[in-house]
């Protein structure tokens, strides 16, 4: 367990924390030597348990023989950076929230058919840019039953560090990759498509055919314009929540925590 007190701030090895933008420790262009930041003790956890290998440690050093200290001895072999509250927050630029930073490799994501060969119930997040909306509806999906996250490329990474914190660690815990093809293309596995959207042809999220389906594409759009026409227009489904006191809609994590709820009973 190499532990080392940071004694400069421009350590080169202290750039994945300080450094590297969102964009540079995804490396798009090698994904094999990507990176995400998983941060304080819980997340890391469950990130640990659900396979990921971390690459390093950046804690206060009250948490080495505190909250990390279990982080630590399950990771005896990756180097622990350490130093004092107010030398780390000078250096990552923020507080940490729990004191505690662990890089870790991006995994080889599964591809569309294998998210969908067992699958009944998925859910597609399209064009969803803001992190909290993405970690929030990972966080609905994994505790409501959705099965698999596939994600149009003009969506935000769920591996984003705000993204991973605000899901408390669910982006660990299920299957999700990016989908290319037309969402029209889901009826190649068997799914019928339902678009979130408010339209004056929208049916009742609690409608009955939506229950009897044995595999549904839930269809998640942006924060503020919602699902494109030609996706509206193409889904099986188009599906609304009821509204009251001429709320036109919901904020999409809230909608989607709703829609998962009801359609997978």
């Amino acid at each position: 367990m190499p532990i080392h007190t940071i004694t400069s701030l421009d350590m080169p090895e202290l750039q994945v924390y300080t450094a590297l933008t969102e964009a540079q420790l995804r490396n798009r262009l090698e994904p094999q030597k990507g990176i995400f930041i998983a941060e304080s003790p819980k997340v890391i956890r469950v990130a640990l348990d659900a396979g990921y290998q971390p690459i390093s440690l950046l804690c206060e050093e009250r948490h080495i023989t505190g909250d990390a200290a279990d982080i630590i001895s399950r990771c005896a072999d990756i180097p622990v950076y350490t130093g004092k509250r107010e030398m780390l927050a000078h250096l990552t630029g923020y507080t940490l929230t729990r004191g505690v930073l662990c890089a870790m490799r991006r995994p080889q994501l599964p591809s569309v058919a294998e998210i969908c060969a067992d699958a009944r119930r998925i859910v597609v997040i399209k064009g969803v840019v803001d992190t909290t909306n993405i970690g929030a509806i990972f966080r609905s999906a994994a505790a409501l039953g959705i099965d698999g996250v596939l994600l149009t490329t003009d969506s935000c990474d769920p591996l984003n560090r705000r993204a991973v914190r605000v899901s408390m660690g669910s982006v660990f815990l299920l299957p999700w990759t990016w989908i290319d093809a037309p969402l029209e293309s889901l009826h190649e596995y068997q799914f019928e498509t339902v678009a979130m959207a408010l339209t004056p042809h929208s049916i009742q999220i609690d409608d009955a055919r939506l229950r009897k389906s044995l595999r549904l594409a839930i269809i998640m759009g942006t924060e503020g314009d919602g699902l494109p026409h030609d996706i509206i227009e193409k889904a099986d489904h188009v599906v609304r929540i009821p509204m009251h006191h001429n709320v036109d809609s919901l904020n999409v994590a809230a909608a989607s925590a709703i829609a998962f709820w009801e359609l997978t009973k």
